[in-house]
């Protein structure tokens, strides 16, 4: 019933829409940050060299939602239909690390996809990691912490009527910042936990008839995020913590869900285009490539994470319903 139930949300949403994703899945001043404008991605000559280095595990609901890294290349991963949490070692051994109780209503009354599903995580060096769960449950429903060796334990409850989807940290003012693609807002949440305070409620954050805001970081003095129902990526400067103004800083990304930055400052972002079957890069110029795509085993990719010219990527498999997996690629010296 809940894959019936999973399914029949994509297609109605894909049909409604046009965009074929069902979920989503981190300073300094920014007054001289440069601008990306862009169109629809252009297909490079030359994609970059890649590899499928994990297949999950689809009848068990391992479809790999956000990542995080550990300093060893370890993969942390949420695997959304399942409600799990997992350690994907760098030689593709899987550790089930956490699985998040099921409602009572096995999820239906989650907003807009009704499953219950976790989705976006961060990793402190320490090694505890920070997640959301959505479950449509008030009781269930919000921002979780897991020590290693531990139970996850809630330490911000979150709107049963939201779908809290991607999450990030900001270091110098201890804050979570967690994007929510039902209700189109950018909480945060103290480090230690407690109230959830709505950042913004800007409307380049709605949705649009599925899901609005998205992935989310914080690089180089501002908030960025994705709106995926606009295929728009959005900068919203941090001043004494609070929104500055809104800005639109890359259009005509279809189906963008999550992203990172590659290098040092916030002049290139690689993001997955979860219907489109692509990883684009986006460099400040406007300019864009695709560096991969479905020929290179992409299936729904949902996520990236970037260390050095290494990009991991997932691909949920929402949509194509056959190989959810783990993929890695190198991107070509700059």
């Amino acid at each position: 019933m809940r894959k019936r139930t999973m399914t029949l949300a994509v297609a109605v949403a894909a049909a409604g829409i046009g965009v074929t994703t069902v979920v989503p899945s981190s300073a300094a001043p920014a007054a001289t940050a440069p601008a990306l404008t862009v169109g629809p991605p252009r297909v490079s000559a030359a994609p970059v060299p890649s590899r499928i280095a994990v297949h999950f595990d689809l009848a068990k609901g391992q479809l790999p939602e956000n990542v995080a890294l550990g300093p060893d290349g370890t993969a942390y991963v949420t695997f959304a239909a399942a409600r799990q949490v997992a350690a994907v070692s760098p030689s593709g051994g899987t550790r089930i690390l956490a699985t998040l109780p099921a409602p009572a209503d096995g999820g239906v009354n989650t907003p807009v996809l009704a499953f219950a599903l976790t989705t976006g995580i961060v990793r402190m060096a320490d090694g505890t990691l920070y997640f959301l769960y959505a479950s449509g449950d008030a009781a269930t429903t919000g921002l979780y912490r897991l020590r290693p060796g531990r139970s996850p334990h809630r330490i911000a409850a979150l709107p049963a009527d939201g779908l809290p989807n991607g999450l990030a940290f900001d270091a110098e003012t201890r804050r979570f910042y967690l994007a929510d693609s039902a209700l189109g807002t950018i909480s945060t949440v103290a480090l230690e936990g407690g109230r959830a305070e709505v950042w913004s409620s800007a409307p380049e954050l709605a949705a649009a008839g599925f899901l609005g805001a998205n992935g989310i970081k914080v690089r180089a003095g501002a908030v960025w995020a994705t709106n995926l129902d606009q295929g728009t990526l959005l900068r919203i400067p941090l001043r004494h913590g609070r929104p500055g103004p809104v800005r639109v800083a890359a259009t005509g990304l279809v189906g963008i869900d999550d992203f990172a930055f590659a290098g040092a400052g916030d002049h290139q972002v690689i993001a997955a285009l979860n219907g489109p079957n692509t990883v684009v890069s986006i460099d400040a110029a406007g300019r864009s490539r695709t560096l991969m795509n479905a020929a290179h085993g992409l299936q729904n990719p949902t996520s990236v994470a970037v260390r050095g010219r290494t990009v991991y990527v997932l691909s949920a498999a929402y949509t194509t319903g056959i190989d959810p997996n783990l993929a890695l690629a190198t991107l070509p010296l700059r």
